[in-house]
């Protein structure tokens, strides 16, 4: 039976996005503060999974191996250092976080059986990179504070009640909602990127957070005022929102994961060529909150 095992690994680096071919006032209006010199720094978490038949000795993989090649090909040449000038790969393509997970990749993939790489460049940016080519994953982590109530107009309030619990109580109750959007695209061989970074975060700002933030969903978003505002139908309805705007950028739009409370988040998984599908997590089995 085939199993996928993860190793956690860290280490701290600095870089600089700045491309010599272009002015000071351009390289600004590119990358912002990121290009500043002399760089900035970060705390790296690299998430390395591997995928393999389970051996006599109950391993996909011996994980001291695992851990030994980790250290020896990535961490131990990466951490404290300038990453512009330390792999030869990030002379020519800047060390954005989606090209130092692919460029993770391509180094431990003679050793190990790779099926992803992930890199957390802070808890609010991370990259992912499944071995596509120059194909990759970017997600930016955001939150809102809102308020809704769960109830169909054409129930009475015990019927309601009998479907949604406590969440349909007349007044409503809040949320402090913390949203991930992940895009796919391929990385641009010069800039690393596979999206203008700013440009997303602020098409999120502008369609999203502004938006929403302290309201009353029922009430505040016309949307809501004939759609239940659970946290399915928010993802789907954000998903909606931000397909098109990121396709004008150049990426597609890979996922919305909504997450209401601990206990309860949803998934929608979107393309260009169908409509957005949701999946959910609860840790209570319903998405509920109680």
């Amino acid at each position: 039976m085939k199993c996928i095992i993860n190793r956690r690994a860290q280490f701290s680096a600095s870089h600089r996005y700045w491309l010599p071919e272009l002015s000071e006032a351009e390289n600004w209006q590119q990358f912002g503060a990121c290009s500043r010199f002399p760089g900035h720094g970060h705390n790296y978490i690299l998430y390395v999974s591997l995928q393999g038949e389970v051996d006599k000795y109950g391993m996909v993989q011996n994980l001291s191996d695992v851990k030994r090649v980790i250290k020896k090909e990535i961490t131990k040449q990466l951490d404290f250092s300038f990453l512009n000038h330390t792999w030869s790969e990030f002379e020519q393509t800047l060390p954005t976080t989606e090209h130092i997970a692919r460029t993770i990749w391509q180094r431990l993939e003679p050793y190990l059986p790779l099926v992803k790489i992930q890199l957390f460049e802070h808890p609010e940016l991370w990259a992912e990179y499944q071995g596509e080519g120059m194909e990759a994953y970017l997600t930016t982590a955001t939150h809102f504070s809102a308020a809704h109530r769960l109830a169909l107009p054409e129930l009475s309030y015990e019927e309601n009640e009998e479907i949604y619990g406590k969440c349909a109580r007349v007044n409503g109750h809040g949320h402090n909602y913390h949203l991930e959007v992940t895009v796919k695209g391929q990385i641009n061989p010069r800039t690393g990127m596979i999206v203008d970074l700013v440009a997303l975060e602020q098409l999120i700002e502008n369609h999203v957070i502004e938006p929403f933030d302290h309201t009353f969903l029922n009430k505040d978003i016309p949307y809501f005022a004939e759609v239940v505002p659970t946290a399915e139908n928010i993802a789907i309805y954000i998903s909606n929102l931000l397909q098109l705007p990121i396709q004008e950028l150049g990426a597609q739009l890979y996922k919305v994961k909504l997450i209401e409370s601990p206990n309860n988040s949803c998934e929608v998984f979107c393309s260009v060529e169908a409509s957005p599908t949701a999946s959910v997590q609860s840790g209570t089995g319903v998405l509920m909150s109680v």
